[in-house]
């Protein structure tokens, strides 16, 4: 008799037995792109591959992007921006599928990749002087619109340098790029008087 309620207890929970699973709650849970869905918990995102694994775990750091009047980040060719703050000033930068930092962010703004390449906002420190007085060095900041390869080095520049205040007033929000991919060649730029140019994008 024991034997036979033994064999029926295996019986009944043998389908049971190594089934588990955790069931985590998300307050949002993006569409697939290239192979990954953002899901957010809180303020922060994580990333999940196609078997519903966490690949990157919750972070507060990974940037949006707007896409069908819904905003979650995104992988485009194995880049996410990232964003962090510093006196007050985002600075932008680009983490891989790994979760790992490969561009740092140092950019004040900077948009998803597109064939290998990006536009991103470059910022520049010019030395004008010294200061006697202060005993230090008198410093201005500019910023230019580049397109950026995958590693982060500057393919060739698109605009000429905007003088900049690196200040929480003067940045409360990131400054805006205005130039755009019009095909895998060419990139729309705006000039001064508020005209678009075509430029071929250097192979």
């Amino acid at each position: 008799m024991k034997r036979v309620v033994i064999l029926f207890l295996l019986t009944f929970l043998t389908p049971f037995i190594g089934f588990t699973q955790t069931s985590i709650s998300f307050d949002y849970v993006s569409p697939f792109y290239e192979g990954f869905s953002a899901v957010k918990k809180g303020n922060q995102w994580a990333f999940i591959n196609t078997e519903g694994v966490i690949v990157i775990d919750f972070r507060d750091d990974l940037v949006s992007t707007k896409i069908n009047n819904e905003e979650y980040p995104i992988f485009k060719n194995n880049r996410c921006i990232i964003v962090k703050e510093e006196n007050k000033i985002s600075y932008f930068g680009y983490i891989d599928s790994s979760g790992k930092t490969v561009i740092n962010p140092t950019f004040l703004n900077a948009i998803n990749f597109q064939n290998s390449i990006a536009i991103v906002l470059k910022l520049n420190k010019e030395k004008a002087g010294f200061n006697n007085v202060l005993g230090k060095n008198i410093v201005y900041y500019t910023y230019l619109e580049v397109i950026i390869n995958k590693e982060g080095e500057i393919k060739e520049n698109l605009t000429v340098p905007k003088n900049v205040v690196l200040s929480k007033k003067n940045l409360s929000k990131p400054p805006k790029i205005t130039s755009k991919f019009l095909s895998d060649k060419l990139v729309l730029i705006l000039d001064e008087h508020q005209k678009w140019i075509i430029k071929k994008i250097a192979n």
